[in-house]
């Protein structure tokens, strides 16, 4: 029993080894090339992670599903309800949802 504060401070050290490690590991290609908008450090991140010179065709790909995206349309939950196709799976889900956290699966 009074070994506990020792298991307690544990966590720690996996803690402190990834604040050592974390500014060595590289940035997401996805993230550089839409979020910071910087195209060759995107390149450079690409070309570290699948080890070849011609990546362009991976950042046009990129591109071209983050258009698709910005096309898609949103729906609201009252939209998505009046949707005779989906309401079944999203009220089989709702129920799934409330039996876990009724029975205490999710706690477990």
């Amino acid at each position: 029993e009074s070994r506990w504060p020792f298991l307690f401070g544990a966590i720690v050290v996996p803690s402190l080894i990834q604040v050592v490690i974390l500014p060595f590991l590289p940035e997401s290609p996805r993230y550089l090339l839409l979020e910071k908008h910087n195209r060759s450090k995107a390149e450079k991140a690409f070309q570290r992670f699948l080890g070849k010179d011609d990546v362009s065709h991976e950042i046009e790909e990129v591109l071209a599903e983050s258009r698709v995206q910005r096309n898609t349309k949103l729906v609201s939950v009252v939209q998505l309800l009046r949707t005779r196709a989906v309401r079944w799976q999203i009220v089989t889900v709702v129920v799934t949802m409330g039996c876990y956290q009724l029975c205490g699966l999710n706690a477990v």
